[in-house]
């Protein structure tokens, strides 16, 4: 029977993510996924890792050492980055002056603060209604995460990494874990549950209080070869949801404003992200819903919402929808993620903020530091 320094429960970014810091220390590694393949949040997102925005502090510096961990692992993995970079469109002078305050911040100084005209000329694909300025930032990275998630799995079964897919951890007490397929020998296991808050550890999973996030995400169709985002798109509505911009003191204004223009959006949690694939179509999103358990439902009003927001920042042609799909992750109202511990050799990882993709890969670099030593 094979005997593994780690044992990862799960295959979605977080669980790859440990993997893969374990892999490059030379660990023997072993990832279990209950089903054929990754399912969930992972690949149902934009694929977008995002920097600018996130929270200062430790959360903005694990999404630039995840960015940092991209840049070197994609290229290897074979895994295209589509585009480069983020635009933040302002359509007032509220979040113009958001975008202000960010700018003068530490996590600003590599991005551009831009006016109207400028931003016209340089972002053609905006709409010129009631564009205040525009924020690039050249951090961000994007790939197309149903592809880029098997592609990562695979580039990390060449360097080594066992995979087992369809099998049930059904206990976890290293050196030996429990599952549908036999016994599992690790000396150490990190859980990376998603949104499964029952099948392992149910009571210290409880204690923190979780629900799901819903959200909507929709497709449109390919757009024209001289029609090309510059980079993910972004707008009002993310100033008061992204706390890197949320917690400066001109985003106050900002949120009166939108109480009162767009209720409706606030109520379903929309804010604008707009991204484009390699065959130029668009992925738009996205809203959020929290409960511990959704209904299997998308109303049409909220992807009416959606894209509303969209046709309100860009001039896109022929704007059809050709794919629409929810997705569910867990989420926190106290914690953007949490490490759990149980005893000394074993780790519970959770992103509790939608930032799998963008801070993923920092979170398993340390994670493995504190199991088996800096």
């Amino acid at each position: 029977m094979s005997h593994y320094d780690l044992a990862v429960v799960g295959a979605g970014i977080v669980g790859l993510a440990h993997a893969l810091a374990a892999v490059k220390r030379g660990k023997r590694v072993v990832v279990l996924e209950r089903d054929a393949r990754a399912v969930g949040a992972s690949i149902r997102n934009f694929g977008f890792i995002t920097v600018t925005g996130q929270q200062a502090g430790q959360t903005w510096e694990r999404a630039m050492r995840s960015r940092d961990v991209w840049d070197e692992i994609a290229p290897a993995a074979g895994i295209p980055i589509i585009h480069r970079g983020l635009v933040v469109a302002a359509r007032s002078p509220e979040a113009l002056a958001v975008l202000e305050e960010f700018a003068a911040t530490s996590m600003g100084r590599e991005c551009q603060l831009l006016s109207p005209d400028v931003a016209l000329k340089r972002f053609p694909v905006l709409r010129p209604d009631d564009v205040t300025g525009c924020l690039w930032s050249p951090h961000e990275r994007r790939v197309e995460s149903r592809d880029a998630i098997p592609q990562l799995t695979a580039y990390l079964v060449g360097l080594g990494m066992e995979l087992r897919q369809n099998v049930q951890v059904r206990g976890v007490n290293p050196p030996v874990l429990e599952t549908t397929a036999g016994k599992i020998h690790a000396e150490t296991c990190v859980v990376c549950p998603g949104d499964d808050f029952l099948s392992l550890f149910p009571g210290r999973i409880a204690a923190y209080g979780l629900r799901r996030a819903k959200l909507h995400m929709l497709r449109l169709a390919t757009q024209p070869t001289q029609w090309k985002l510059p980079g993910a798109i972004m707008s009002d509505l993310s100033l008061i949801r992204y706390l890197g911009y949320a917690e400066l003191p001109a985003a106050d204004a900002l949120r009166k404003k939108l109480e009162r223009e767009q209720p409706q959006a606030l109520e379903n949690g929309i804010h604008l992200i707009i991204v484009q694939s390699a065959d130029g179509s668009l992925v738009v999103g996205d809203s959020h819903h929290y409960e511990y358990t959704h209904d299997p439902f998308a109303a049409e009003i909220v992807d009416s919402l959606i894209l509303n927001c969209a046709h309100d920042v860009l001039d896109i042609p022929d704007p059809h929808v050709i794919e629409r799909w929810t997705g569910e992750y867990a989420s926190s109202e106290e914690r953007l993620m949490l490490v759990d511990r149980p005893d000394d050799a074993v780790r519970i990882v959770m992103i509790t903020s939608g930032t799998g993709a963008s801070t993923a890969f920092a979170i398993g670099e340390e994670v493995i530091a504190e199991l088996f030593g800096a």
